[in-house]
């Protein structure tokens, strides 16, 4: 028998290491698929390198984009600064460590790929509850491009087409972290931060730190992140 395939977006963060853990826990064989996009910090992909190297992933792919070349996001663009502090976890408006149509960029080669390997889902770790706003992590931007994988893809035209899965669309952090540690996550290895150094140590103090280290204190009262 063939075995059934999925694409793992994968980032080496927490809510990525989580999809990887809950595809292979559904004995799926994983593929997975990492950017180096001209994020600021490159510590996330030796994080994935890492955590991959250590499991079972039948292929690692690491795709070079360079959307720091358009700029726009504090992720890519070095004149504009990673906000920080409490008052950045509660801003309202979407704020500006999005990066302008990334997940659509990232999902669009993934859905390539899962035709060529004829994978039959993509995981992806977007999450819609404890999460920084951003637009394309909410379930009708999910919908809306499984029903554009449907129309754009020849698998999908005849019946076969890749269907997206995001198991942690509505947990909070302490429950993706929860769920985690139930699958032996290792979350020491993961990187979150959006402005981690060279070694992968967290600044303890952008949204995505703030967010995580709350979720680990509630989840497991204890914090395994390195910081700086």
């Amino acid at each position: 028998m063939t075995s059934k395939k999925a694409i793992i977006l994968f980032s080496g963060g927490l809510d990525s290491t989580t999809c990887l853990a809950i595809a292979q826990s559904q004995n799926y064989e994983c593929y997975a698929l990492s950017f180096n996009y001209g994020q600021k910090h490159s510590s996330e992909l030796e994080a994935a390198k890492r955590i991959i190297a250590n499991s079972s992933v039948k292929a690692h792919k690491i795709i070079d984009l360079n959307l720091a070349s358009f700029g726009g996001s504090a992720l890519t663009d070095h004149s504009i600064e990673v906000p920080t502090g409490e008052a950045n976890t509660s801003e309202q408006n979407i704020p500006v460590t999005y990066v302008p149509a990334r997940n659509t960029v990232f999902l669009s080669i993934a859905l390539a790929w899962a035709e060529v390997l004829q994978a039959e889902v993509i995981f992806v770790g977007v999450n819609a509850v404890d999460y920084s706003g951003y637009p394309d992590c909410r379930p009708e931007y999910i919908k809306a491009f499984q029903q554009m994988a449907d129309l754009a893809t020849k698998a999908g035209i005849e019946g076969n087409g890749v269907k997206l899965v995001t198991p942690l669309i509505d947990l909070t952090k302490v429950e993706i972290i929860q769920l985690g540690e139930s699958l032996g996550v290792d979350y020491s290895q993961t990187v979150s931060c959006y402005q981690a150094d060279e070694k992968g140590r967290a600044c303890g103090q952008c949204d995505s730190c703030l967010i995580r280290q709350k979720a680990f204190n509630l989840a497991i009262d204890s914090d395994p992140t390195v910081y700086q």
